[in-house]
């Protein structure tokens, strides 16, 4: 039997949204969403493309085509951001979402055993993946304004460096976040944070906050090994104050997860984050959400994610 003729969509899925960033990964995102375009015709898969002129478009048309009824699926190609520009959209719509990962670190496709550069594996997912019901964070501003991230919220030394990176116009890709981190470590001191976890608060100085619903982001660093993303809580990652050379030290043992057992590094679960420094612009899912104060917290199955067929989550 020819793959063509074989049951091509998951039950309850039959009318498809694409979104495309195509800037994602050094721009390969673009050329991969065709291929996706391309055999979505070629398996007679009706698809509607969602992609807009900027993200705040994209977010509208897909929220538009939810509450139309045109969709009953996501399709998402591009990196860490498209994923949070889909999550944004999608949040507590209970319209699953599958990733195409085609940015540069993927962390959110990683958590979900999803094929990287394979474009026609991506769309079999339509047909042989599993639904997963997972957390988002919701985080909300003075001003009222509401956002959402799946992945990890940045709020110390790692937010200034991505704050930086996004004022360089000159280099592109990981050289940006490479050249912002050698030009803020000489002049980075500690920020007095004001964290209240759950009614709980946690003064004093540190050097890196992070908010976790994923144990990745920034490309496989595993900055909360342990977050689990069904499990109706978030972890904050706070790593206290440290001298440079130790901070050094310390800060690149993030990629492997042994960041964990330096005496400076807590890790608190919680439900409700408030989170508050001075100076601060936070990021999520490696996108800028703004600055602090930001109050986060966990909404229990709020999204539906297409994993790979016998992947197991960091959750399960």
């Amino acid at each position: 039997m020819d793959r063509h003729d074989e049951p091509q969509l998951l039950p309850g899925i039959s009318r498809i949204g694409l979104v495309i960033n195509p800037t994602a990964g050094a721009r390969s995102a673009g050329r991969i969403g065709s291929r996706v375009a391309a055999e979505l015709r070629a398996r007679q898969i009706p698809f509607i493309d969602l992609t807009g002129a900027d993200a705040a478009q994209a977010v509208r048309q897909i929220r538009e085509a939810v509450t139309a009824g045109s969709i009953d699926c996501l399709v998402a190609v591009g990196g860490d951001g498209m994923v949070n520009l889909a999550v944004n959209a999608l949040a507590e719509s209970q319209i699953p979402l599958l990733i195409v990962p085609a940015g540069t670190g993927n962390d959110a496709a990683a958590a979900f055993g999803l094929p990287v550069g394979d474009p026609v594996d991506a769309v079999d997912l339509l047909r042989t993946g599993v639904p997963h019901t997972v957390d988002a964070a919701r985080v909300t501003g003075t001003d009222g304004a509401v956002t959402w991230f799946i992945g990890v919220l940045a709020g110390g030394f790692d937010a200034i460096v991505n704050e930086r990176a996004n004022s360089i116009s000159w280099a592109r890709g990981s050289a940006k976040y490479t050249l912002s981190a050698l030009l803020e470590l000489p002049v980075f001191t500690p920020i007095p944070y004001r964290i209240t976890i759950d009614g709980v608060v946690h003064d004093g100085g540190a050097m890196l906050v992070a908010v976790a619903n994923n144990v990745s982001y920034g490309g496989g660093m595993k900055v909360v090994p342990s977050a689990m993303m069904d499990d109706g809580l978030l972890d904050v990652l706070i790593l206290s104050e440290l001298s440079k050379l130790t901070f050094i030290r310390v800060f690149p043992k993030v990629f492997s997860g042994k960041h964990v057992t330096h005496p400076a590094v807590r890790i608190i679960r919680g439900r409700r984050i408030e989170l508050d420094a001075p100076g601060i612009v936070a990021y999520a899912d490696g996108e800028r959400i703004g600055p602090l104060p930001r109050i986060v917290e966990v909404v229990p199955g709020a999204m539906r994610i297409i994993a790979a067929r016998n992947h197991r989550l960091s959750t399960s």
